[in-house]
C-alpha cells in the first residue's frame, strides 16, 4: 500500500459498511499500480477516499437493485469497479478501449474477486447495436452531447445515463438539447445525489431513453425512382434512347424515320448507310440497280437508295463519302464517325451496310 494512501476516513464506514474491506483493497490498487502505470496522478492518492471513491458512490442510489450497469470509458474504474463493490447485487461492464487501463481493469477484478463483473476493451462505437443495458454511466470522460452519442445508443428503452458533471451539469444539458433528441432521449434533467457531510455529494446529468433512435430518411434507390427522362430525337441503340428505328436495324430493313441516319447499337451509324437511314437501303438498292435504264441515272450516287439520298463527301456526316463519282471512279474511302469506311459501307455497293457486294446486276455506264 502506498505511504501516501492514508486509512479510510469514517465516513467510508457508513457508506461502504460491510464492503469496506473491497474498497480498501481497491484503494490500494489505485495508490499503487494505478499510479505506477498513470491511471491516476501522484497527487490524488492522499485523496483517494474523498475525491474518487465516496465521490463515485452517491451513483448507487440512482440505480434499481439486480440493473446491468455500463460504466463507459472506465479508466481506472471509476465509477464502474465502486460500485460493483459496493452493490455485488449489480452486473457491470467496464468498457475501456486503450489497453494498459483494460489491463489494470482485469487485475483489479481478479484481486477483488468481482465475479459479476465483465472487462470489455472496446469503443461505444463497436458495441452499439450489440448489448442493451439498463444503465450507463460515465465520470470525466467526454463533454455532453459526445457521451449522448455514445451512450444512448446502448441503453435499452426506458434506460438512464448518468453522467456525474458537478458544477458545470446545467451548462451542459443546456448546451446539448439536440444530442439528446437525436439519441432518443428524453426527461433530461440534473439531480443531485449523495451527502455532503459523507463526501458523497454530487450532481449527476440524467437523461432517460424513451425510444429508438430515429431512423435516417433513406433516399429512394433508382428502382423506386420514375425512369430517366426521354433522350432526344435522333438518337437511338442499345442505351434505351428512341432513335430513327427504336433498335438496330440490319440494311435489308427501312429505316424508321427516313432522316435520321443515326440508328445502330451505339447510337449512330455504324458503316454509313445500315441502320435507321431509309434513305440508301440496300435491299432498294440492289432491286433498282437491275434496271439499267434507272441505274444509269442514279449510277453517279451509288446503287443504294432513291436518288433522292443526298450524300456527302465531306468527313463525318452519317452518309460519307460517295460511292462513284460521275466517272465512274470509285473514291478512297474515308473513315466516319463510327470507325468503318464509307466505301465498304454500301454506297458503292448498295450492299448490306457490312462490305459484301450488291447480289444486283453491275451498273451500265452511259455511252458517249
Amino acid at each position: 500500500m502506498s505511504l501516501l494512501l492514508g486509512a479510510a476516513p469514517p465516513a467510508a464506514h457508513t457508506v461502504f459498511a460491510d464492503r469496506l474491506p473491497v474498497l480498501e483493497a481497491y484503494a490500494a490498487l489505485l495508490a499503487g499500480p494505478g499510479v505506477e502505470r498513470g491511471l491516476i496522478g501522484p497527487r490524488e492518492s492522499p485523496r483517494l477516499w474523498e475525491r474518487h471513491l465516496l465521490n463515485c458512490a452517491g451513483l448507487a442510489e440512482l440505480i434499481a437493485p439486480g440493473q446491468v450497469v455500463l460504466d463507459l470509458g472506465s479508466g481506472a474504474g471509476l465509477p464502474g469497479l465502486v460500485l460493483a463493490a459496493l452493490r455485488p447485487d449489480l452486473t457491470v461492464v467496464l468498457v475501456e478501449p486503450l489497453l494498459r487501463r483494460s489491463t489494470f481493469l482485469t487485475e483489479a477484478v481478479a484481486a477483488l474477486e468481482l465475479s459479476q463483473v465483465v472487462v470489455r476493451r472496446a469503443r461505444a462505437e463497436e458495441l452499439a447495436g450489440t448489448l442493451l443495458v439498463d444503465v450507463v454511466t460515465a465520470r470525466a470522460v467526454a463533454p455532453l452531447d459526445k457521451l449522448l452519442g455514445w451512450g444512448l445508443p446502448l441503453l435499452r428503452p426506458g434506460g438512464r445515463l448518468l453522467a456525474l458533471k458537478g458544477e458545470r451539469a446545467d451548462a451542459e444539458l443546456a448546451d446539448s438539447g439536440a444530442a439528446v433528441t437525436a439519441g432518443g432521449g428524453a426527461d433530461a434533467r440534473v439531480v443531485e445525489v449523495g451527502d455532503e457531510a459523507l463526501s458523497t455529494l454530487a450532481r449527476v446529468v440524467v437523461v432517460e431513453r424513451t425510444a429508438a433512435k430515429p431512423a435516417k430518411q433513406v433516399k429512394p434507390t433508382s428502382a423506386d425512382e420514375p425512369s430517366a427522362r426521354p433522350a432526344r430525337s435522333g438518337k437511338a441503340g442499345s442505351s434505351g434512347r428512341p432513335g430513327g428505328a427504336g433498335t438496330p436495324r440490319s440494311s435489308g430493313q427501312r429505316g424508321g424515320s427516313g432522316s435520321s441516319g443515326r440508328s445502330g447499337t451505339s447510337g449512330r451509324s455504324g458503316s454509313g448507310t445500315s441502320g435507321g437511314s431509309g434513305r440508301a437501303s440496300g435491299s432498294r438498292g440492289s432491286d433498282r440497280s437491275a434496271d439499267s435504264d434507272t441505274s444509269a441515272r442514279h449510277g453517279s450516287r451509288g446503287s443504294g437508295g432513291s436518288g433522292t439520298a443526298a450524300e456527302s463527301d465531306r468527313p463525318g456526316r452519317p452518309g460519307g463519302p460517295r460511292g462513284t463519282g460521275g466517272s465512274g471512279r470509285p473514291a478512297a474511302a474515308r473513315p466516319t464517325r463510327s470507325g468503318g469506311a464509307a466505301g465498304s459501307g454500301g454506297r458503292e455497293s448498295g450492299g448490306s451496310g457490312s462490305g459484301a457486294p450488291s447480289t444486283g446486276r453491275p451498273v451500265r455506264r452511259p455511252q458517249p
